[in-house]
């Protein structure tokens, strides 16, 4: 059974762009509370919820199919909540990647994304975040044997499920009864 909020479109697509936001929240929380430092590949996969989250949150606002009834809108709002949980999911499934691999085999650790950004252009930045990121081997948390970026791979591939259901079913009828076949109480 689905709840009542989530049986429409709009209130599945604001339940998946509040996730997210909690999910950039925690990771706030671990940075700015609990000490964590974010490593490169942990920023780009906030960059990548951010992302989702604003998609979901568009698709909630537009509502496309409201009174209308047109499917098509929606349709483009789960084909894009699917590509845009690829991309978070990607840089997710890279760092467990990195994580899994013994020590040593790692590339080394390079200079900071901040240095970078600065010093480079922004393709040669991601190349080099995506292809090296020692630093990103580090296991600071972990939850039932999954570390954050196991979560976050997790929660992505959910949501962008979750968000390609909510847009691509069928829509519940909105329709009002018929008076075609009302019959009058009699006295």
């Amino acid at each position: 059974m689905i709840p009542a909020f989530l049986a429409t479109r709009r209130g599945a697509n604001l339940a998946g762009s509040a996730i997210c936001l909690a999910m950039l929240a925690y990771a706030l929380y671990s940075e700015r509370v609990l000490g964590f430092e974010p490593c490169p590949l942990c920023m780009f996969q906030r960059v990548g919820v951010a992302i989702l989250g604003a998609v979901f949150l568009l698709a909630a606002l537009h509502d496309p199919t409201g009174r209308s009834g047109d499917p098509r809108g929606a349709r483009v709002y789960g084909v894009l909540i699917l590509l845009a949980a690829a991309l978070p999911a990607y840089v997710a499934g890279r760092h467990v990647y990195i994580q899994s691999l013994p020590a040593g085999s790692v590339p080394s650790c390079g200079a900071s994304l901040d240095y970078m950004v600065d010093v480079f252009p922004l393709m040669t930045v991601i190349t080099k975040v995506l292809t090296g990121a020692g630093e990103c081997q580090k296991i600071d948390w972990a939850l039932f044997g999954l570390s954050m970026p196991a979560w976050v791979l997790v929660a992505v591939i959910g949501l962008g499920v979750f968000g390609a259901w909510a847009n691509l079913r069928a829509a519940p009828s909105l329709k009002t009864p018929s008076l075609k076949n009302f019959t009058a109480p009699k006295p």
